[in-house]
């Protein structure tokens, strides 16, 4: 069964003004490549071989725990596949397939040819940092759990900011007033000061980090929303769908909010940068996820307290910077896609 998608001609005019931005389309597809590769890192960067073909039995090490009596060893731990004396047992009746990187991002290379951090090796691309981790596999790992991290982020506080702003607009009067004047208190607190006074309170998680930045993240698209429904409220057809007996929810999501959000399109990858920059900025500052995880931020910091190895600032920075960069660039394309100014219909 093949599914035809259907573009309405005014969508189809915006994607092709958003394909004629060269820029802002291979940003797209360079970003949209770099996220999707980095979804498979445990297929890419691992301690653990990726299929083991050993008496004439196939086993999946990633999927699966599996002891080391398993393959001919004398404990009942998990096999640690780095080791020489289980390679030796595995290769004896079958054989391994392993990652690229043969590397989690927690795990320690104690065969390193020189101290912690060392330089970029053949079986160390980038190196390593001060713990003996190497770098590349932290950094896949790290990309991965920032843009997931932002784009969750994104996407929740998008949506109560849309439904707070269109109750805003729509209504008016005492509601908008009373909303208003508590957006503005809220959005007076110093957001990043009380972020790390919270996470210093508790040990942060990656969905702990997510609940304290949403309480504050929401209020990026709230202004714009109220704007557009305040707008489209008087409108012709509007009036029309009240006038037939139309419900306030359906006159809100069906009539009014198709339009706001074309406004609000433009400012989802300008958002997604913000939540990434905010995380990695707590990461750095020793009050994001918590230690050992993989991190952006926690990267930048191992560079600028080993300025001795330039590998690891170098390798932070870049890096941040390119996935920044991307996002803007998309954005750019988005919201001169969406300017009703240069794509006319």
């Amino acid at each position: 069964m093949i599914v035809e998608v259907k573009l309405s001609p005014l969508t189809l005019k915006r994607w092709q003004y958003f394909y004629a931005n060269r820029r802002a389309f291979w940003s797209l597809w360079i970003f949209l490549t770099l996220f999707i590769f980095s979804l498979f890192a445990e297929f890419i960067a691992n301690d653990k071989p990726l299929v083991i073909a050993y008496d004439k039995n196939i086993y999946l090490p990633i999927f699966k725990f599996y002891p080391e009596q398993t393959f001919g060893g004398d404990f009942e731990t998990e096999a640690d596949y780095k080791d020489h004396y289980i390679q030796e047992k595995i290769e004896a009746k079958g054989w391994m397939i392993w990652p690229p990187i043969r590397y989690r991002y927690d795990t320690v290379n104690y065969d390193l040819p020189s101290p912690a951090p060392s330089k970029p090796t053949y079986e160390n691309l980038l190196g390593t940092d001060d713990q003996g981790r190497d770098v590349l596999a932290r950094l896949i790992y790290g990309f991965r759990i920032s843009v997931l991290f932002g784009i969750i982020l994104t996407l929740i506080s998008s949506i109560i900011g849309v439904i707070v702003g269109g109750i805003q607009g729509y209504f008016g009067g005492t509601v908008d007033l009373v909303c208003q004047r508590v957006i503005e208190i809220w959005s007076g607190l110093p957001v990043l000061y009380l972020l790390i006074i919270m996470g210093s309170l508790v040990e942060p998680n990656f969905w702990w980090l997510l609940g304290l930045m949403l309480l504050f993240s929401w209020m990026s698209l709230v202004s714009l929303v109220r704007a557009e429904f305040l707008r489209a409220r008087n409108f012709d057809y509007v009036k029309a769908a009240k006038a037939l007996g139309g419900s306030t929810f359906h006159i809100m999501f069906r009539h009014i909010l198709p339009n706001a959000m074309v406004a609000t399109l433009t400012y989802l990858p300008f958002i997604l940068n913000g939540a990434i920059t905010t995380l990695t900025s707590l990461d750095f500052l020793g009050f994001g996820l918590p230690p050992g995880s993989p991190s952006l931020g926690e990267m930048l910091a191992q560079g600028k307290n080993n300025l001795h190895a330039p590998w690891l600032g170098m390798t932070a920075f870049f890096s941040v910077a390119c996935m920044l960069a991307l996002l803007v660039l998309i954005g750019e394309g988005v919201r001169d896609a969406f300017d009703p100014r240069k794509v006319k219909f």
